[in-house]
């Protein structure tokens, strides 16, 4: 009889079952040679019978409704098929007479009722056993999800432990990658942009390939770099060491979804102010135009008349912006007391330290009850399945941020004091700016400083962000640390403790315009402007 020789594994790596397909062709040939039968092709492949649509198996078919052969001879039936259609094709091809035998090393075929039934059983067997491990490697992957454990190829940063099952930092890709989320959040770059840098700077695929745009933005939106697994779009907390910090990446969230990015455009001529302000009367944006030899800033009216319509000068605008710096600037002598100040709390905060750490430990452990209250309720059926896909990955991410924010207390106490280290040298250094006559920096620190800048009745209008805005109201001091109630040292040593919420300042003439009560005004005297 003729027949047709079929030989599969079912992984399509080569270095994975490397020598499956030989050692059954080699049984093949030895049995072909036994039973006296003409081997008129060999068909071999490399991928598995889960589901219809292999090609060398197809081509097989065609061969036997051709009469070109008339047996299939395989090691076993499932190396035929493993489900339900496939299976179904041989069993009619034997009905219609096309396919007169079945050949196998490892059992006995006859072409007859029974024959055809224990076949049947055979392939209902293969297929069975592929259901029953498609849902045991579920399970295990569940079950490695629980344990913060990643389970597939380890994206660009990281590389594969097949000893810990789990994810590990790559050494020679880790400083690029955080390069990388650090150059986008500024907001500076473009994705092209940062693709080109990626790969002057040499980083690649797993696979040696450059980076294409699409695969930048793939890794930049992925949070597994923050400690973070998505799977289905359900986010699970990782047990890997995070490649960045989840305030790093939320910023590069926001940036990609271009609440925080300015779009670049050619300008034939650079302005100090292009890009700052925004009309506080239409919300347009504010252009910039040069005439007889001065910039003047106007509203672009693009939604319509506007009742600015004045023109505001470039020099004006720019005595504006001295001022902001000059009122939140601190003395020298002041910067310098607060900076002590700042040294001698590093060796008196222990207890404070302790006290912060335990407040995260139980926020922590108020996020695990709630996620424990979720998923009952989803078990319960009391929320739909994306309800509780929204709320839980809230709750995750929430989640991270605090065991982050434990571990770097933990392994820097005086972190938290650092904002306030920060923000008074910055202070402090703002005046010189002025003295330097440096006005490109001095408007790229009023836009580091505020946010929201609009620009109303001539006169710049900016939201504060947090510290500067204490800042500010230095007037109301009288020194860097007098009495308990108009200490200005203390009021930003809280910042460290109290979050700040924004308030609205009419940078022009010092008074505020109306804004929410925020915990900053929980904390300064109401008599204070």
């Amino acid at each position: 009889m003729k027949v047709v020789v079929y030989a599969r594994k079912s992984s399509e790596s080569e270095e994975r079952q490397a020598l499956s397909i030989d050692a059954q062709l080699t049984e093949l040939r030895e049995f072909a040679a036994r039973e006296q039968l003409e081997i008129v092709a060999s068909l071999c492949e490399a991928k598995t019978a889960k589901g219809p649509g292999r090609t060398q198996f197809q081509q097989m078919l065609h061969m036997l409704e051709r009469g070109e052969a008339e047996g299939i001879l395989s090691w076993h039936p499932d190396r035929l098929a493993r489900n339900s259609v496939d299976g179904g094709q041989i069993i009619h091809l034997l009905d219609t007479g096309k396919l007169k035998g079945l050949f196998f090393p490892t059992l006995t075929f006859e072409n007859n009722p029974q024959g055809k039934f224990m076949l049947a059983i055979a392939f209902g067997q293969g297929k069975y056993f592929v259901d029953s491990l498609s849902e045991n490697v579920k399970r295990g992957i569940r079950q490695k999800l629980r344990r913060g454990e990643w389970s597939w190829g380890a994206p660009v940063g990281y590389v594969n432990n097949h000893n810990t099952r789990n994810i590990d930092h790559d050494p020679e890709k880790v400083p690029i990658v955080r390069k990388a989320f650090e150059l986008y959040a500024t907001g500076e770059y473009t994705l092209p942009a940062l693709q080109k840098t990626l790969n002057d700077l040499g980083l690649c695929s797993r696979k040696g390939y450059a980076l294409s745009v699409s695969c930048v933005q793939a890794m930049l939106k992925n949070p597994l770099y923050c400690g973070m697994m998505r799977v289905g779009g359900e986010l699970h907390p990782g047990s890997f060491e995070p490649l960045i910090g989840k305030d790093l990446f939320d910023e590069v969230q926001e940036v990609m979804r271009g609440k925080s990015k300015r779009k670049h455009r050619r300008r034939k001529h650079e302005f100090l102010f292009s890009g700052l302000m925004s009309c506080g009367s239409c919300g347009c944006a504010i252009t910039a135009e040069t005439q007889k030899g001065h910039n003047y800033y106007r509203c672009t009216k693009r939604k319509g008349p506007c009742k600015e319509k004045k023109y505001l000068r470039e020099e004006k605008l720019l005595d504006q912006v001295k001022e902001i710096v000059e009122q939140v600037s601190l003395p020298d002598s002041w910067a310098d007391n607060m900076l002590h100040k700042l040294d001698e709390e590093k060796a008196e905060n222990a207890k404070e330290h302790q006290a912060a750490t335990q407040q995260l430990r139980d926020e922590k452990a108020n996020i695990d009850k709630k996620l424990s209250d979720l998923l009952d309720l989803k078990l319960d059926g009391s929320i739909d399945t994306p309800e509780y896909v929204a709320k839980k990955n809230s709750l995750v991410s929430r989640k991270v941020k605090v065991e982050q924010e434990i571990a770097d207390v933990e392994k820097n106490p005086d972190k938290r004091l650092e904002p306030v280290r920060e923000l008074i040298i910055r202070s402090c250094k703002a005046k010189n700016l002025i003295k330097a006559e440096d006005w490109r920096a001095c408007a790229a620190f009023v836009k580091m400083i505020g946010s929201n800048a609009l620009l109303k009745e001539n006169a710049l209008r900016l939201q504060a962000k947090q510290g500067w805005r204490v800042l500010r109201r230095r007037a109301a001091f009288s020194g860097w640390c007098p009495r308990q109630e108009l200490n200005l040292y203390l009021q930003l040593r809280r910042l460290t403790v109290y979050p700040l919420t924004y308030g609205d300042i009419n940078m022009r003439d010092g008074r505020s315009l109306p804004h929410s009560a925020s915990s900053l005004d929980r904390l300064l005297p109401d008599s204070h402007p």
